[in-house]
């Protein structure tokens, strides 16, 4: 069978590295041939650019497009009757994305199942626990669960259950009560947490699911005589052996998790994290990671999960990446590497995609006055036809650029180069007039990958001068 023919579309600047990298690669599967465009920042070409220059027919049978172009890809691969595909955003990622054959990595599925905690849904109006719960699911949760509190009243219960039921939710109520948990069942609930061998009658009262846990902290026989019983009963059933916090129990509470598994191999668990993110100090998207991963390798399907600290504030979105990074990992028989950047909040694997020798090669072809933006493991580095300067902070540059006189200017580059040390100080990769990827750590804002972005801060100043 032929070897595949790529066609790599670039532009004049970045051609000479885009060969260097392929050539990198030795002896491939495919055959390849880059084609300058005629745009001198890849970037910038346009759908009607591609659609002018590329030649008919297609020299290849595929045609990867520089990851920051804007195109409507099914509409080139109809009009030239190949396949066009965009590839990485830096010319350094192209190795690990033809590893893969050239195409993303599919994270569209997972088997485990969210439930989402509302802790202070006895304190909110029906309506803020819809609107919160709506939040919620956004986010990635698939479960709301009413969280009920010790000594609070929930006289509006039955209410919450079903206006949220209304709203096309699965939910779960959450309390010790056995009252609350009658009446979140009669109301129509889908699961109720937690229930024991002693307390299990309830969930015949109804429809939902039962979630059960020891009758005592650590008692795993006592779970699984609640297995047994529920199974007698023919109740279907969720299994939780209860995570603990660290110093209290959390290694051997992971054990108790692998030591279910073994005695059921076939029972559908569930593990709350809450213990965990919530009550430790650390950054809660690595935690969640680790958590997730462990339930990957038990077959744990459910998760519970809360956001009441400011440092969880994003465990929904955060447990949602997980459990999709771990899904594609676990089909992949691979590690949960290579899979995105979606958990990987603070640094980047790779930081710094130009070396300083690159970027000093660019900036001696610079013919124009407009300043790049780059940084490097020395630095960061501003440039134009005028200059190029390095340091490890944005004020040290600001004085070398000659805009004071220019506002709107000189205030674009002061918020770019203060990303720049932002990414430089962290060991992020940074894109000028690109938000810093913070992976599920923050919401990107949506972006038409079809068309051209408008004009940049700087280009809108001097056209409107």
């Amino acid at each position: 069978m032929p070897a595949e023919r790529i066609l790599f579309l670039t532009g004049h600047l970045a051609e000479p590295r885009l060969r260097r990298v392929l050539e990198s690669l030795g002896a491939t599967e495919f055959e390849w041939q880059v084609l300058d465009i005629g745009v001198k920042v890849a970037a910038l070409m346009t759908e009607a650019i591609i659609r002018r220059r590329l030649p008919r027919p297609v020299p290849a049978d595929r045609v990867i497009l520089p990851g920051r172009c804007r195109a409507d890809l099914d509409a080139l691969s109809r009009d030239f009757g190949v396949p066009v595909v965009r590839g990485p955003d830096e010319v350094s990622d192209l190795p690990a994305f033809l590893g893969r054959g050239g195409v993303e990595p599919d994270l569209s599925r997972t088997d485990i199942r969210i439930f989402a905690e509302i802790v202070d849904a006895a304190e909110l109006s029906v309506e803020a626990i819809v609107a919160k719960a709506l939040r919620l699911k956004t986010a990635g949760a698939d479960v709301i669960d009413l969280g009920c509190l010790p000594d609070t009243p929930f006289p509006h219960l039955v209410d919450a259950v079903r206006a949220l039921k209304g709203e096309g939710l699965l939910v779960s109520v959450d309390s010790a009560d056995s009252d609350e948990l009658k009446r979140g069942n009669r109301a129509g609930a889908d699961f109720l947490l937690s229930l024991t061998g002693e307390t299990l009658a309830i969930a015949e009262e109804g429809a939902a699911v039962p979630v059960l846990i020891p009758a005592k902290p650590g008692d795993l026989a006592s779970l699984l005589a609640a297995i047994d019983a529920a199974e007698a009963r023919g109740l279907a059933f969720l299994a939780d052996s209860v995570l603990e916090p660290i110093h209290f129990g959390f290694t051997a509470s992971l054990m108790r998790y692998a030591e279910l598994r073994r005695a059921r191999p076939e029972v559908e668990i569930l593990m709350g994290t809450g213990n965990l993110t919530e009550l430790t100090d650390a950054d809660s998207a690595g935690v969640t990671a680790v958590l997730v991963g462990i339930c990957s390798e038990l077959a744990i399907r459910n998760i519970l999960c809360v956001q009441v600290s400011p440092h969880t504030r994003r465990t929904v979105e955060e447990h949602d990446a997980a459990r999709r990074l771990m899904f594609a990992a676990r089909e992949d028989q691979s590690l949960p590497k290579g899979y995105g950047n979606m958990l990987l909040a603070l640094h980047d694997k790779k930081p710094f995609p130009v070396t300083a020798d690159e970027i000093a090669a660019l900036a001696r072809e610079l013919r124009d006055a407009n300043f790049r933006i780059e940084a490097a493991e020395d630095g960061i580095h501003i440039y134009n036809r005028d200059g190029h300067h390095i340091a490890a902070d944005a004020l040290s540059l600001f004085p070398k650029l000659d805009v004071e006189s220019d506002g709107a200017h000189a205030f674009y580059l002061g918020t770019e180069l203060m990303k720049a040390e932002t990414a430089f100080s962290l060991g992020k990769r940074y894109a000028q007039d690109e938000p810093l990827d913070w992976g599920v750590a923050a919401d990107r804002p949506d972006e038409d990958k079809t068309r051209l972005a408008e004009a940049g801060h700087t280009l809108r100043a001097k056209k409107s001068g």
